[in-house]
């Protein structure tokens, strides 16, 4: 009885000594993410957004292209791209490491589906993002 009390503390023993092995539970693991490319070359006209997950936002939250109008998108930009401009412009009142440029939309321009599609998206994302609201 003795040894078999024995064993089983060896055992008990040997389980705890490989269960309390070294885990870094503090790793970082960074995924470098590439910046987004808006770009029409028939109107000379890119966006680069490298702000990080908007990626990852485009192709698991976002609306999939098709699913709304090009004149929705459109619509919704010169909204968008209004307010934007407007907080761009007035530092002391919104947060310019948010707002940090000038986006130049003319409402005259065709800049086709993509690009009014990934910019819409953007300004969807930076709004949950930064859990702000681009209206008046």
């Amino acid at each position: 009885m003795n040894i078999k009390i024995q064993h089983i503390i060896y055992l008990s023993f040997a389980l705890m000594l490989t269960s309390c092995g070294s885990i870094s539970k503090n790793k970082e693991y960074t995924v470098k993410e590439e910046p987004v490319v808006i770009r029409n070359d028939s109107v000379e006209y890119e966006i680069t957004i490298i702000d990080p997950g908007f990626n990852n936002y485009l192709v698991t939250v976002a609306r999939p292209p098709g699913y709304h109008s090009q004149i929705f998108l459109e619509n919704k930009n010169r909204f968008y791209v209004s307010i934007w401009n407007s907080r761009v412009n007035n530092p002391s009142r919104f947060n310019p490491n948010i707002y940090e440029n000038i986006i130049l939309y003319d409402p005259h321009v065709d800049y086709g589906y993509d690009v009014n599609y990934k910019l819409f998206n953007y300004f969807e994302f930076a709004q949950q993002k930064y859990r702000m609201r681009l209206q008046w």
